[in-house]
């Protein structure tokens, strides 16, 4: 069921999805060659719990740290290590997510670390691009799919590939509500888009093929191929006039 948003509580996730915000703010230049991923949770686990905040994946599922930290080829879900350090030509991901007065933000970006090459930089920009076209089509009387095309059709036209096993989702009280938000498919389908709903919505793109599988640590989602993969995504709330993006300062 999805849940519509009431102006107050798009308020409160307006809240929630700034303190997100501010953390990547916050961790963006201190994405430098030789930071452990340990170091990386912990400065962002400080920075959220000082904006009277939690961190939102402490916990869900099981998941063991306050953010996930994904290098290179991983796509989702990278588990901080203190003896994991970024190198010069990594790609790091960093998906944030903060609890606050009752609502939850939801954010992910990635970085360059050091000097990265020609592909991984296109790779980037691309991702980032798409997740713009998205949010470009998540207004009211669209359907959710418009969405979805908007994204697979940038990705794919610049020669790369969209994750199909991990989607975007709406989000509120709970980190994961109704709708999921595939980043694939022909536009048309799925519910029409209304003033109130509030989605997450986030690209995972690799630069070869998209199938993904999860790493013996019951978590890490890496690609198959071992090709490099970006992840963007943000929080927006669909209001009579177009989408406002939460996640952003």
């Amino acid at each position: 069921m999805i849940i519509l948003k009431s102006p107050r509580e798009i308020d409160l996730l307006r809240k929630a999805n700034k303190i997100v915000a501010e953390t990547h703010a916050y961790l963006a230049d201190k994405i430098k060659i030789g930071i452990s991923t340990a170091e990386i949770n912990k400065l962002a686990d400080e920075f959220i719990r000082s904006k009277n905040a939690k961190p939102s994946f402490k916990g869900y599922n099981g998941f063991p740290a306050s953010v996930c930290v994904s290098i290179n080829e991983e796509v989702v879900h990278g588990i901080p290590d203190k003896d994991r350090f970024l190198n010069s030509g990594d790609i790091v991901s960093i998906d944030i997510g903060a609890y606050y007065e009752g609502f939850h933000g939801d954010a992910a970006r990635t970085f360059a670390v050091g000097e990265i090459d020609e592909e991984s930089q296109r790779l980037l920009n691309v991702t980032e691009k798409s997740l713009e076209l998205g949010i470009k089509k998540a207004v009211v009387g669209n359907r959710l799919t418009d969405i979805s095309n908007a994204v697979q059709k940038h990705v794919e036209g610049n020669g790369f590939s969209v994750v199909r096993d991990y989607v975007g989702h709406g989000i509120g009280r709970e980190m994961h509500e109704d709708p999921q938000i595939p980043n694939f498919g022909p536009p048309g389908r799925g519910p029409i888009l209304k003033t109130g709903m509030v989605l997450a919505i986030e690209p995972m793109v690799n630069i070869g093929g998209y199938e993904v599988e999860t790493l013996s640590d019951g978590w890490t989602v890496v690609t198959k191929d071992k090709s490099f993969s970006a992840h963007f995504e943000n929080t927006i709330a669909i209001t009579d006039d177009k989408a406002e993006i939460l996640s952003m300062l």
